[in-house]
């Protein structure tokens, strides 16, 4: 990914809060016949050895049979992205830009072999999304369609070896032309332009002047 140093994010935190939130991955992995896509949910786990994904494919999905624990991978997650005008800043002149927020993890995932894996991968994922005395539990299906369920996934995990973070937020503008973004954004009115402006407003990467890109 290139990646000025002025949109750069290192601070492991904030990258794990990001990958918590927005956590529907564009996972992508070499192959000999081309890169092999999947999307789908991830869960970060933080291990004493490091941060570790886990996730779950459908068995009909051949992705998980390239999930040797050798060959490289990267899970892109996305954050909230718009369109923003050069009519919005202070100063000028300027030309338009795309904001954006992604973080690209690397490493090489390998396909769980025992389907007790693969269930806790699945409940905690649902854990995560459902709360309340009303909460979905896959306890609470019966024994032969949660077997045949387990049957048709393949649970993976990937230890993350490399993580780049690319928050574009407006940092190589000034201040008050970095006000008028965030504030023609919010005159959108849409949940997008919403999390992006609110993404810029919290973001604590300085404001050095940068490259764009």
């Amino acid at each position: 990914m290139y990646l000025p140093a002025s949109f750069s994010l290192d601070d492991e935190v904030t990258i794990e809060a990001f990958i918590g939130q927005y956590d529907f991955a564009t996972i992508v992995t070499a192959s000999s016949s081309g890169p092999i896509v999947t999307h789908a949910p991830l869960i970060a786990r933080r291990r004493p050895e490091g941060l570790v994904l886990v996730g779950h494919v459908a068995r009909a999905n051949d992705h998980w049979r390239a999930m040797d624990g050798a060959s490289p991978t990267v899970a892109i997650f996305h954050g909230p992205h718009g369109y923003v005008s050069p009519t919005w800043y202070a100063s000028g002149p300027a030309v338009p830009t795309w904001n954006y927020a992604v973080v690209h993890a690397h490493g090489k995932p390998r396909a769980a072999k025992d389907d007790s894996f693969t269930e806790a991968a699945v409940s905690e994922l649902v854990a995560k999304y459902e709360v309340g005395p009303d909460a979905w539990r896959i306890d609470d299906l019966p024994t032969d369609f949660r077997d045949d369920l387990m049957a048709a996934i393949v649970g993976f995990e990937m230890p993350v070896e490399r993580l780049e973070a690319k928050f574009k937020l407006s940092q190589n503008r000034n201040d008050d032309d970095r006000a008028g973004a965030i504030a023609g954004l919010q005159r959108r009115s849409s949940g997008e332009a919403s999390a992006l402006a609110d993404l810029m407003r919290r973001a604590m990467i300085g404001n050095a002047p940068g490259e764009d890109g």
